[in-house]
């Protein structure tokens, strides 16, 4: 029979380190959310993990001595905006999925996406 932390997709990992950050409410370092997580992970599994989430704008990190400090990015919008990369992501036909999304979109709505998407694309990329 499988572990729990066999059971657990990489989604549901990165949402419990996610939510172990924002409880510490401070920098906490690979250990102090392990520790947070339990479940026996890995040093190196939760290590990898906030390197993505870092890359991914979700956590920042600082240096603190040899290793590592990670804080929340608590940014709703950039936290949903994530999901629903993820969402995307996990679905065959990323059209249709915009395209049902986009049917539902109110006037208002639908006028903010346009002026969105005519903007220029690079000019906001770090």
């Amino acid at each position: 029979m499988a572990s729990r932390s066999q059971n657990r997709g990489r989604g549901d990992l990165e949402q419990q380190v996610f939510a172990a950050l924002v409880a510490g409410g401070g920098p906490m370092t690979t250990g102090a959310v392990r520790d947070a997580i339990g479940g026996g992970l890995a040093y190196t599994t939760v290590m990898t993990v906030l390197a993505r989430m870092q890359a991914k704008g979700l956590a920042t990190r600082d240096r603190v001595g040899r290793s590592y400090a990670y804080t929340a990015v608590v940014d709703d919008a950039a936290v949903t905006a994530h999901q629903i990369h993820r969402l995307l992501d996990a679905r065959g036909d990323r059209a249709a999925v915009l395209t049902r999304f986009a049917s539902g979109l109110s006037p208002e709505e639908s006028r903010l996406l346009v002026d969105l998407l005519g903007a220029d694309p690079e000019a906001e990329r770090p």
